[in-house]
């Protein structure tokens, strides 16, 4: 499984999204595009990051960038990851 697969996952469960989201690329925008996702949500899916992909995540580490599209938080998964 890609890191944008298990993103794309586990967004799906936290927010608990229909199969639609399954759809979702690289390109899929993220934050204002998608009503769950509000900023309770965002700290949801970064505690659930952290567990899933043993990363830690600062406060200082996140900005609307990071949740523009499905792909910038897939990359800055991995950046976390390698870090």
């Amino acid at each position: 499984m890609t890191t944008l697969e298990a993103v794309r996952a586990e967004i799906r469960t936290v927010l608990q999204l229909g199969p639609d989201f399954d759809q979702a690329d690289a390109s899929t925008p993220l934050l204002g595009s998608i009503p769950e996702l509000d900023s309770m949500a965002v700290v949801s899916i970064l505690t659930a990051f952290e567990d899933v992909f043993d990363i830690d995540i600062e406060d200082d580490d996140i900005d609307a960038e990071t949740f523009a599209t499905l792909g910038s938080l897939a990359e800055f998964v991995e950046q976390k990851r390698a870090a």
